[in-house]
Order: structure tokens, then C-alpha cells, then sequence
């Protein structure tokens, strides 16, 4: 791949990240179980990160497309 492919990648993760700051996600657990009666708990997941990781991977996409234009020039 090329460095500046790279790049844009890096950049395009990092707006998307800054503009999804994390998703949910459910499970679903087996209480009760007797012949044919079953109860089922539902657990809903949060996943989060901080808008500053997509922040840094917008900074390294453009460090890493400014230098791969430098080292092609």
C-alpha cells in the first residue's frame, strides 16, 4: 500500500470516530430454564472511546500524506 493510501485511511477512521463516539451492543442470558418455560435477560453493552483518539488519527493521516509527498517529490 502506498503511504499516502494510508493517509487518507487513517483520516477517514478518524472523522468517523470523532463523529461516533462509541455503539451499543446487547446479549442475551439463559436464567431460567424449566421443560418448556424460559426467561432470557437482555444486557445492553456501551462501548466508548473519546473523540481525541479520532482526533490523533486525523493528525498521524495528515503527517503521514504530508511525508509520503515529500519522499515522492
Amino acid at each position: 500500500m502506498q503511504t499516502k493510501t494510508v493517509g487518507i485511511v487513517l483520516i477517514i477512521i478518524g472523522i468517523i470516530m470523532m463523529i461516533y463516539t462509541g455503539f451499543n451492543y446487547v446479549t442475551t442470558k439463559k436464567v431460567v430454564d424449566i421443560g418448556s418455560v424460559q426467561v432470557d435477560s437482555k444486557e445492553n453493552h456501551h462501548i466508548q472511546w473519546s473523540p481525541i483518539v479520532g482526533t490523533i488519527l486525523i493528525l498521524g493521516g495528515v503527517i503521514v500524506v504530508v511525508s509520503g509527498k515529500k519522499s515522492n517529490a
